[in-house]
């Protein structure tokens, strides 16, 4: 395996051997007879920087192939993703029910618009709403847009029930809800918000967990509190299931509407279908994305027909929402949660892996914390998550960091315990590694 430090900077070497020769057509691939490693991601890399906006700090690996939990990339190395596309990739990589759906749904129609019926469109809202509490579903294209159909739904039920001026809507701080106008608006991190001003009027925000936050903010003028019951990008907090509960009798009372943004809880993620399952809490407004077409993009708002009455014809709207392919994908990865015991395993192997995270902490003083649900758990550090990141990346393990300073672990639901203790074996050689630097860089500092 590569030093840590020449796989992070790419250190690439050329044509080592006859074989491996400029004109071979092969030569781009890495090369075992010859031991260098291909210049392939680099050229990638490159063309990428002509050629895409730079709005993504990305990590060096073009990534080419997956199967189960397991990615490739470029060279053909190996990795263990504990990443899942950020909670997307639900049945892992080239799940055979997946592809064929989608491969047989392409033969016959891809795409018609919502000008028609589409009857996997029907199939899937069927199946969303026997297993939700809501009546109706807005199919759309991810999960900002599935946010944006929430708080438009909410301002325009309310608009009709009370009048214009009930149009506020409450957040939490620390939320992510997306990177629309409206969405990171609604988002309660300013660093998302910078350079993007005017913001829409309208939003608050309260802090989660802090109910008295909440019963400050409303008044008449609110329309809705919108809030994720755990915040994924905010750090892997969970929300209280008494704070949870206080808000939607609030809101009952109030008659102010309740909107749980499930793009990262919902489909099975915490070890229910929807996180709200957990709480006995019913929202009135449920948004989902991610996981819900296995790496295919979809997203859904879901609500209840006495607020999803308030959208008529020419209220809103999606070119590709819903398209039969994307549906198509979504009845695998329900069918699949439902079927193959993927909950079951969500919950199982999910406490696996909360449990040897807090065997980790107990040993590795760099761990402040670890909090999650299900397969989405985080490791709260003391420390910047970036270089743990590339130590795990150079021992081919993908992890990703939230809010700088927490670990997060969403992998596949399919994840095998195996593959949890590979993860735990990788993390503890890094946070030992770390500790070990630590401590000779304080014996090599001069005394006073």
């Amino acid at each position: 395996m590569l030093s840590e430090a020449k796989y992070l900077k790419g250190t690439l070497s050329r044509f080592s051997c006859a074989y491996c020769t400029p004109e071979n057509p092969y030569a781009r691939f890495a090369c075992i007879r010859g031991g260098f490693v291909s210049v392939l991601t680099e050229d990638i890399q490159q063309r990428s920087a002509h050629t895409i906006m730079n709005t993504y700090a990305r990590l060096p690996v073009s990534l080419v192939r997956g199967k189960g939990c397991k990615l490739y990339d470029a060279e053909d190395r190996e990795y263990l993703d504990f990443v899942a596309g950020v909670a997307v990739n639900a049945l892992g990589h080239g799940h055979p029910d997946l592809v064929t759906a989608i491969a047989r749904q392409a033969q016959q129609l891809i795409h018609a618009s919502n000008l028609f019926y589409s009857e996997p469109q029907v199939r899937l809202a069927e199946q969303l709403v026997s297993r939700s509490f809501a009546d109706k579903v807005f199919f759309c294209n991810s999960g900002a847009e599935a946010n944006e159909t929430a708080l438009k739904l909410a301002r325009k039920y309310s608009f009709q029930k009370y009048g214009p001026h009930r149009h506020d809507v409450i957040c939490m701080n620390n939320s992510f809800h997306g990177r629309t106008l409206a969405t990171l608006t609604a988002t309660g991190q300013s660093k998302v918000q910078h350079g993007f001003a005017p913001l829409p009027q309208g939003f608050k925000h309260a802090d989660l967990n802090d109910f008295s936050s909440v019963e400050r903010l409303i008044d008449d003028n609110t329309a809705a509190v919108m809030l994720e019951p755990i915040q994924g990008e905010g750090g892997v907090v969970v929300a209280d299931g008494s704070f949870l509960k206080h808000v939607q009798a609030l809101c009952r009372h109030r008659d102010v509407l309740l909107i749980f943004d499930e793009i990262q809880t919902g489909m099975g993620r915490t070890g229910t279908l929807f996180a709200y399952e957990h709480y006995a809490v019913r929202p009135d407004i449920m948004t989902l994305a991610k996981g819900l077409g296995g790496g295919l993009p979809i997203g859904a708002c879901l609500a209840t027909d006495a607020v999803a009455q308030a959208f008529d014809p020419g209220s809103h709207g999606s070119t590709f929402g819903g398209n039969p392919l994307a549906c198509a994908a979504a009845l695998v990865v329900l069918n699949a949660l439902m079927d193959d015991n993927l909950l079951e395993r969500s919950r199982t192997t999910g406490a696996y892996l909360h449990k040897g995270l807090q065997e980790l902490q107990s040993r590795i003083p760099l761990i402040r914390e670890v909090r999650g649900l299900g397969l989405l758990q985080g490791l709260a550090l003391s420390m910047e998550g970036k270089p743990i990141v590339e130590s795990c990346l150079a021992r081919r393990v993908l992890i990703n960091c939230t809010m700088e300073t927490v670990l997060r672990f969403v992998p596949p639901l399919i994840v095998t315990n195996d593959e949890v203790d590979r993860l735990l074996e990788v993390l503890s050689s890094v946070f030992t590694t770390r500790l070990e630097s630590f401590e000779h860089h304080r014996r090599a500092m001069p005394r006073s």
